[in-house]
């Protein structure tokens, strides 16, 4: 009595049961754990060895990482508890904590196979998987070696991650955020990779500190959900852009993941291919092309890829060039 006492004190924490319940889906290591569940590192690391020491979870060594996934006798389903558990699972497939575990897992799951050094777990010894060298980011990087030398505006930056790509084939970068200290974090990260060719702006994309006709090539990359108005987000990257040049845009299709709101600051869940579309015509752009960029099966999130061109008869003004400070 005092174990079961025990045991079910252990599983009366929400934390825990979210848990397991990730853990009966996919084998993780802490880092991936603790962006699924939304937790500290140092919370899940605390969780993670009180359900070892109940024989709940095994941890497993691959590749110099520490992997967790449910303990044997609870994945062979052959007791009591592992029916229980797996009952509770299913009743609380809808409960939106559930389902945003389950999306983040998901999105980890992504990451993980677009990673080579993730490809070295036991599922993924396949000679057909695996693939010395593979790599999304080296094609990235090999398709920027045909770009012409373009001036690039990054809207809504971020952290300069992908500034950082946009640099490397780009003859200078225009990056913005409205953001201080994201901004000043992209620009460590600049330092560190000892990029010289970009330019920091701090602002807001419906109103973008720069000039008519200032870039080649204007991206709004995972940003325009974050937008308080996407339309004057998007008429606003056309105005900066330059006659002939281009108005890219990567974002999520319309979803109905809630709890984005609040744990990304999202302000719309998505958008509709004909909306993106819709808006790019309207800011005076032509060819318009929608399509998709990214979908997984089961993951609730699909990425949409846009893109416009801007036509020289709406161009009266002379284009400036922005100068790095």
């Amino acid at each position: 009595m005092r174990h079961a006492s025990a045991l079910y004190r252990l599983l009366g924490d929400e934390a825990r049961l979210r848990l397991l319940r990730v853990l009966a889906r996919e084998r993780l290591n802490v880092t991936e754990l603790t962006g699924v569940l939304g937790l500290a590192q140092s919370g899940v690391s605390r969780h993670l060895g009180l359900l070892k020491d109940a024989g709940l979870v095994a941890e497993e060594r691959d590749g110099g990482f520490s992997f967790y996934r449910l303990a044997p006798s609870l994945a062979a389903g052959d007791e009591a508890l592992p029916a229980l558990l797996r009952a509770q699972f299913d009743a609380s497939a809808a409960d939106a904590a559930v389902r945003a575990d389950e999306a983040r897992l998901q999105e980890v799951l992504r990451l993980r196979k677009e990673n080579f050094d993730a490809h070295t777990g036991p599922e993924m010894r396949d000679a057909r998987q695996l693939v010395p060298g593979r790599s999304w980011a080296a094609w990235s990087r090999a398709l920027g070696l045909l770009m012409p030398p373009l001036t690039v505006a990054d809207l809504g930056c971020g952290e300069g991650y992908l500034t950082m790509e946009a640099a490397r084939w780009a003859s200078r970068v225009i990056a913005v955020d409205k953001s201080e200290v994201v901004l000043g974090r992209a620009k460590a990260l600049a330092r560190r990779r000892r990029v010289s060719n970009v330019v920091w702006k701090k602002g807001e994309l419906e109103k973008l500190p720069m000039s008519d006709g200032a870039v080649d090539v204007a991206m709004l990359s995972q940003a325009l959900h974050h937008a308080h108005d996407p339309s004057r987000a998007v008429a606003e990257a056309a105005r900066v852009t330059s006659p002939g040049g281009r108005v890219l845009l990567l974002d999520l299709r319309t979803h109905e993941e809630d709890w984005v709101r609040s744990k990304l600051g999202d302000r719309r869940l998505g958008f509709g291919d004909d909306e993106l579309r819709a808006m790019l015509t309207e800011a005076d752009l032509s060819e318009v092309k929608v399509g998709v960029g990214a979908r997984k099966a089961g993951d609730p999130f699909t990425v949409l890829i846009a893109a416009g061109t801007k036509g020289a008869a709406k161009a009266t003004k002379t284009r400036k060039r922005e100068h790095p400070r």
